[in-house]
């Protein structure tokens, strides 16, 4: 199944655009226990891929904290993880780790799939014989569709009616919806899921019993403690790069992620931003004075509850 454009005749209807996502690799979880050895490990409850064609979802240190991000998509020949390219390799071992006797196999399979973005018109599912695969990126719907194209399935952007976009457009679309990125947005092995926003993407199940971490997430879902978050910012001027510093006056409360012109998204400690705004103090990156944006569909206050009590 391949997810293809669909286009009425308004000629002012948004076109939908497509970038390539190149630095996105893919490892094969085949064998009977596939989903099996996934289910007890990751975040997300992989139940839900009865009736969903993919999940967003981490694997964590005992610790509770993301080791890994990547998506689970059902294919023909078993479960496909897609994630970046640089954690390929740690991800297939820790993987191998944690099968013990279980009958699975992880293979790396990436020369065999190329990741496409969609996003911008609206998309309808296509039934034909292409080998690609996609899905609905199911952590937001503005996010569109993510297509793991084979070189069999002859993938044209130009054929299948959309608009040729570069990797930087992509981001910065994802920028303005705010939905974070690992690697981009968050460190891998310092960062809680309520941190990087699972609990707001569904990328996180509070349900599904034990995995690796489960017991901290569980905690911080109850106690409501998550202060830091990865929030949506916005400048008159052109943020810095990456990694600055989130300052109110001379105090740092967080850091700068990904960045689109005056746009981006940073982890900040929520209750010290509520307490500076609330002096009149404003937050800065670099030289740029900043405001945060928080979007309409995550469900946390700029003030966590119980901030005031533990300031």
């Amino acid at each position: 199944m391949t997810l293809a454009p669909s286009f009425g005749t308004d000629p002012n209807m948004p076109k939908s655009r497509m970038a390539l996502l190149t630095d996105r690799g893919v490892l094969a979880v085949t064998g009977e226990d596939a989903a099996k050895l996934l289910q007890g490990v990751i975040t997300n409850d992989m139940t839900k891929l009865d009736k969903d064609a993919a999940l967003h979802t981490g694997l964590l240190s005992p610790q509770g904290k993301i080791l890994f991000d990547f998506f689970v998509v059902k294919a023909a020949e078993g479960l496909l993880i897609e994630t970046a390219r640089a954690w390929l390799a740690p991800l297939k071992q820790r993987l191998v780790m944690y099968r013990l006797r279980a009958k699975a196999e992880i293979t790396d399979v990436t020369a065999d799939y190329t990741l496409v973005a969609c996003w911008g018109a609206p998309h309808q599912a296509r039934h034909d014989d292409s080998p690609t695969i996609g899905f609905p990126d199911p952590r937001h719907p503005g996010l569109g569709t993510r297509h793991l194209a084979s070189l069999a399935s002859e993938w044209n952007c130009d054929a299948e009616g959309a608009e040729a976009a570069t990797q930087d457009d992509y981001h910065a679309h994802r920028i303005a919806i705010g939905v974070p990125d690992a690697g981009r947005d968050f460190p891998l092995g310092d960062t809680f899921p309520h941190e990087a926003l699972y609990d707001q993407t569904g990328s996180v199940c509070f349900t599904k019993g034990c995995y690796v971490g489960q017991e901290v997430v569980s905690r911080m879902q109850h106690r409501s403690t998550a202060r830091k978050r990865i929030v949506p910012v916005e400048a008159s001027t052109a943020l810095p790069a990456p990694g600055a510093d989130i300052r109110a006056g001379d105090v740092t409360i967080g850091t700068l992620g990904s960045v689109a012109d005056t746009h981006g998204l940073a982890m900040i400690r929520l209750d010290r931003a509520a307490e500076f705004r609330a002096k009149g103090v404003s937050l800065k990156a670099g030289d740029a004075s900043i405001e945060i944006r928080l979007p309409d569909w995550v469900t946390f206050p700029l003030e966590p509850p119980g901030a005031a009590a533990s300031s």
